[in-house]
């Protein structure tokens, strides 16, 4: 198994300005352990995907989400390996700088067989490399029949997402609960101290950050909070009907085509507001290296620190509080109670700065026309796709969609929750007697991404929505509402080729607009630099356009 020995190097800039800039780059090598094939023999998939007669120890080189590595003797990974008779050479790539590391390895000749693409945008760059196999559909629905039945039933619109030219190259991996928008928080203690309501417009949003940053808030007597940063913007400009910052280039429906967000023309109102707002020290001067220090890369430390008194950073299981609803857990007599909910992520590491500080979820505000909107994440999440070097040996490419497919999408309850959190009675019991709900066993409990650690997690998400307790509280706060999506979900040849350009481009122009080094009046040569750099092809292929 292969280890990051640089795993805890942080970045000190937000991913929407490394990407735009190209500065995540390859310097960060990871050590290679060598691997020895297992001796145990596998089951070949018989035709209809059932296990029936010896097949050789594929060593498989398997990529997956990791905020941690996963060490060696994970047990999960021992687990699929004993019952496959396979080795799995799990390559350890830091969710944070993932595409840069596994570019690296790229550009080296190491093609990972399950090939995990993070980015929809880059499944065709990736074709185009050669680096991706072609899956036969038939072959795909023999080997991987669970994960095609519930895209199938639940997410039809997408099932043909990964074709290329008529050919299969990327499995969708469908996220349900993106029907939860990206959430809009506010210190509620400070809001309290101030004498203030949560806004719902515009001009009570201003009213709100202004106070934050000129009110003392945090009552020591210096001039050192603000009203917001980079992720809290992308309200600013929701509330014209659009998303700026972002690692990619969100597209929305203008009279009946597709347009860029960052180049409708509304966009120069929303940049007045946030100009004027940086000039009177509203904004937080240090928006450009974003809110995130480091780490783990959905912590907004400028809230956590107390810079800040509103983000919209993370996902909603991000912002948990204490007692936000009840979960299982055991007692000390290792029995199994209903307990609140302890505080998560943000919330966790904001309260140990300051214990009583307090958050509250915010509508996205509404701006002059009542459009109101805050980022969504799209429902076709990411690909996973299958390396080029896997189809050389017979039989691997069914083996590994076998796999993939007993990880992801087991119908057996028992084996599918093993998969998913690990050893029963050693990292996790059923709850109840129905065994409907699972109970994390201590210390995994308390134990940030647990998973990686033991192996769990090797699959793919799949679109059937979760039942549990988080998703029933977070469908209560509203976040199915105003969510603002990327109208084009999967990239075209020119966005493949113009889109790290254009969006470095984009941000440079949209920073220089907010801190006044370039004037609003330009906003318009903007436009036509955009369009002269790409934008233009970008936006023809994306209409389905020929070429003039």
């Amino acid at each position: 198994m292969r280890m990051n020995n640089r795993w805890s190097a942080i970045l000190l800039i937000i991913p929407v300005i490394l990407t735009a800039l190209g500065l995540l780059s390859g310097c960060d090598l990871r050590g290679v352990t060598d691997v020895n094939r297992s001796s145990a023999s596998a089951q070949q998939p018989a035709a209809d995907g059932s296990a029936d007669s010896p097949a050789p120890g594929y060593t498989i080189s398997w990529t997956m989400h990791q905020n941690l590595p996963v060490p060696e003797d994970a047990a999960v990974v021992r687990e699929v390996e004993q019952k496959f008779g396979v080795d799995l050479d799990v390559w350890n790539l830091e969710n944070n700088k993932y595409e840069s590391l596994l570019e690296l390895e790229l550009v080296q000749g190491a093609v990972p067989d399950l090939f995990r693409i993070r980015q929809t945008q880059d499944l065709l760059k990736y074709q185009q490399q050669g680096v991706l196999a072609e899956i036969p559909q038939e072959v795909l629905s023999t080997y991987a029949p669970n994960i095609m039945k519930a895209i199938r039933e639940n997410a039809p619109a997408y099932q043909n997402s990964g074709i290329i030219n008529g050919a299969y190259y990327g499995i969708p991996v469908v996220n349900p609960t993106n029907i939860y928008r990206i959430p809009v928080v506010y210190r509620q203690d400070w809001l309290d101290k101030l004498g203030l309501s949560v806004p719902d417009t515009l001009a009570d949003f201003e009213k709100v950050i202004y106070a934050f940053a000129n009110g003392d808030p945090d009552g020591n007597g210096v001039k050192d909070t603000y009203g917001l940063s980079l992720e809290g913007m992308n309200v600013v400009f929701g509330a014209f009907g659009q998303i700026v910052f972002a690692d990619q280039l969100y597209f929305s429906r203008q009279d009946q085509q597709l347009g860029i967000g960052a180049l409708q023309p509304e966009m120069k109102e929303a940049l007045r507001y946030l100009r004027k707002w940086y000039q009177d020290g509203v904004i937080d001067p240090e928006f450009i290296t974003g809110e995130n220090k480091g780490g783990y890369k959905h912590l907004s430390h400028a809230f956590i620190n107390g810079r800040i008194g509103m983000t919209s950073m993370g996902n909603y299981y991000h912002w948990i509080q204490n007692g936000d609803y009840s979960t299982w857990t055991t007692d000390e007599l290792g029995k199994t109670v209903e307990t609140p909910v302890a505080a998560t992520f943000n919330v966790k590491e904001l309260t140990v700065k300051n214990p009583q500080a307090r958050i509250v979820f915010g509508r996205p505000v509404s701006g002059p026309d009542g459009k109101r909107g805050s980022k969504a994440y799209d429902m076709l999440m990411s690909f996973t796709a299958i390396g080029a070097d896997a189809v050389k040996e017979p039989g691997k490419l069914e083996t590994i969609l076998q796999i993939l497919d007993y990880v992801s999408a087991n119908p057996d309850p028992q084996e599918d929750t093993a998969m998913k959190f690990g050893i029963q009675g050693e990292h996790w019991e059923w709850a109840d007697s129905l065994n409907r709900e699972v109970v994390v066993l201590p210390p995994y409990d308390q134990t940030f991404s647990y998973q990686n650690t033991i192996g769990a997690g090797l699959g793919m998400t799949v679109p059937v929505m979760p039942g549990d307790r988080r998703e029933q509280w977070a469908a209560t706060l509203g976040l199915d509402r105003d969510g603002i999506y990327n109208a084009l979900e999967v990239a075209t040849p020119s966005l493949v080729k113009n889109g790290p350009e254009l969006i470095q481009l984009r941000n440079e122009a949209y920073i220089a607009f907010i801190t006044g080094e370039r004037p609003l009046e330009a906003f318009d040569s903007f436009v036509k630099e955009f369009m002269a750099a790409g934008g233009a092809e970008v936006l023809r292929e994306a209409n389905g356009l020929p070429e003039s």
